[in-house]
């Protein structure tokens, strides 16, 4: 009787962990909006049996927007990885933001732009300790202009690995984005990969890495948030 059983249950199992892998799961800040989007179409359903579907369709469209998919970054040493699904948009020297204290000496600025149907996570660009955290209050422009990077609210953070080399992710709301999410804070210690905050709906995120930096892509080329390499860092290390 138990030899006939275990086939079937080693299978649902295995169905099960397919499951888990295919559909990414959802990151806690977009909880709210399921539920409440979940709670509206209950409600409406009553009175217009049409809000069911569309209650439902948007109920999905949340759960997935906030996705989370697991992601393996590179074991390769000396890798700065994209931060962000989206596209490279720019690759320019610039001064990092001036609230990181890193000084006016230009880095090369990598910016990622996220649309709407992005993976709106944003990812440790490599492993380290979490020296600065700071958030400026700006504009909401398109995210895609220039300008934005300097004028847009944002949220910044410089990751320093063991090494000594010091990198800084920035968060930048868009023209829809208007919320800004960083579950990390100074003293945190992060693995290249690992989901520290989220912007919702359409934003952009830049990295700056020291500007002897490897440059590895593009612009118009697409990226893999914790994944995708973006620069390969000086073999000399910054210590300051």
């Amino acid at each position: 009787m138990s030899t006939e059983k275990e086939p079937k249950t080693s299978a649902l199992a295995h169905l099960a962990a397919l499951a888990r892998e295919t559909i990414p799961p959802m990151h806690p800040a977009g909880r709210p909006f399921v539920i409440g989007a979940a709670a509206a179409t209950l409600l409406l359903r009553r009175r217009w049996r049409a809000a069911g579907v569309l209650g439902g369709i948007a109920t999905a469209w949340c759960a997935w927007f906030f996705r989370e998919p697991r992601r393996t970054a590179p074991s390769r040493p000396g890798l700065a990885v994209a931060p962000a699904d989206g596209t490279v948009s720019h690759v320019e020297p610039a001064a990092p933001p001036a609230e990181l204290g890193l000084g006016d000496e230009p880095m090369t600025r990598v910016s990622v732009f996220l649309t709407i149907f992005d993976v709106h996570v944003q990812r440790a660009p490599l492993s380290g300790k979490v020296t600065r955290v700071a958030y400026r209050p700006g504009r909401f422009l398109s995210a895609d202009l220039d300008k934005a990077s300097e004028d847009n609210e944002r949220n910044s953070l410089v990751v320093r690995s063991d090494d000594g080399h010091e990198v800084a992710a920035v968060q930048i709301a868009g023209l829809v984005a208007r919320r800004i999410v960083c579950s990390v804070g100074e003293g945190d210690v992060l693995r290249a990969g690992d989901t520290y905050g989220l912007i919702r709906f359409g934003s952009r995120v830049d990295l700056y890495v020291p500007a002897d930096s490897r440059i590895l892509v593009e612009p118009g080329q697409r990226t893999i948030g914790g994944e995708t390499p973006l620069a390969e860092l000086p073999r000399e290390k910054r210590t300051s």
